[in-house]
């Protein structure tokens, strides 16, 4: 079963957690595999995106949806994970090229130099005119070298958007994927990414889509950014964290982790939660989409095809719309229940 573990280090200003997604994993590629699987690197990286999406989502608590992308110009044009506010995640990818053996973020998204990595934040009831939150940093380091693993682009990404130290161990292979998260406590407030969003611009950079710049997700803390680098605790945590091994995390289950790496610490442990696979896909959603198409458009795929089928990318399901369907979507006051779609 699939479990998520927060804990804290008594009389230091460091928290961790720990994730380990299984059976909720492997649902994920199964439900995969109808489309074609992802090649291995894929995998690899689409597991280690939902074990971090998940973390991120359990360390902010913010009521909407956590969404990780990372996009760029090389066979891998987009992988995105993400994760809500009930610990429900969801991820997958879209290839367009030959993906090469071995390959890391560079080779897969990075080739030249254009990839980058954005975290959204969207709030599940949003006010009127109330837009998501997104900051974006690029996949290298501040020498302009680029970044081989995802743990080191996120890493930078909570410095740059949080002024926090953070450090992250994560790994997935077909059968698990897992995460390790150690941070630093911010120095005022709460500090971190979803706590005191909207009180300053976001320091990650502008959003990849273009138009209006990102929204500001986080506000930042002088105070934190004093405290980069210098908390001896955290330091000291951090290269504890950084002898656990992939191959460790992917095999040994939590007490053993947590007891191997900080024997010598004081852990107070919380409740373990259970993140499960989750999609928002729905007929409803899917009628929204074809309403923007408009009427004309939707009714000459009736003609060509004889009806309109959609695929969801995340969970595999497949909603089919037939003319009648159609007629009833731009008939006003007609107000379709769930049985006009077909899904499978």
């Amino acid at each position: 079963m699939s479990e998520l573990h927060k804990f804290i280090f008594e009389g230091l200003p460091v928290r961790g957690m720990l994730v380990r997604l299984t059976d909720s994993w492997r649902e994920v590629l199964a439900r995969r595999q109808e489309a074609g699987a992802f090649p291995p690197e894929v995998r690899t990286l689409l597991g280690e995106m939902a074990a971090a999406a998940t973390l991120m989502q359990a360390n902010i608590k913010f009521n909407g949806a956590l969404i990780l992308q990372v996009l760029g110009d090389g066979p891998v044009k987009l992988a995105v994970a993400e994760a809500n506010s009930e610990l429900g995640f969801r991820a997958t990818a879209k290839v367009v090229g030959e993906v090469p053996a071995g390959a890391q973020l560079e080779a897969m998204l990075n080739v030249h130099g254009q990839g980058r990595c954005a975290i959204t934040l969207d709030p599940k009831d949003r006010l009127p005119g109330q837009q998501p939150y997104q900051g974006v940093v690029p996949l290298h380091g501040d020498q302009r070298e680029p970044l081989q693993q995802l743990s080191q682009v996120l890493e930078h990404y909570m410095l740059q958007s949080e002024q926090l130290d953070t450090r992250l161990v994560l790994a997935a292979n077909d059968e698990i994927a897992a995460g390790l998260l150690i941070q630093r406590l911010p120095v005022e407030g709460e500090g971190n990414l979803g706590g005191r969003y909207g009180a300053g611009p976001s320091q990650a950079g502008p959003s990849p889509l273009g138009g209006q710049p990102a929204q500001p997700a986080w506000g930042q803390s002088w105070g934190n950014e004093d405290e980069i680098g210098l908390s001896e605790a955290f330091n000291r945590i951090a290269h504890l964290s950084a002898t656990l091994t992939a191959e460790e995390l992917l095999t040994l289950d939590a007490d053993t982790i947590l007891r191997r790496l900080f024997w010598e610490e004081t852990v107070r442990r919380f409740e373990p939660l259970a993140p499960r696979f989750a999609c928002s896909c729905s007929p409803e959603r899917v009628r929204g989409m074809l309403s923007s198409l408009g009427r004309e458009e939707a009714d000459s795929i009736i003609a060509e095809r004889g009806e309109i089928e959609v695929g969801c990318d995340f969970c595999g399901r497949h909603y089919r719309f037939d003319a009648v369907d159609v007629g009833e979507l731009f008939t006003p006051g007609a107000h379709p229940g769930d049985e006009g779609a077909t899904r499978h």
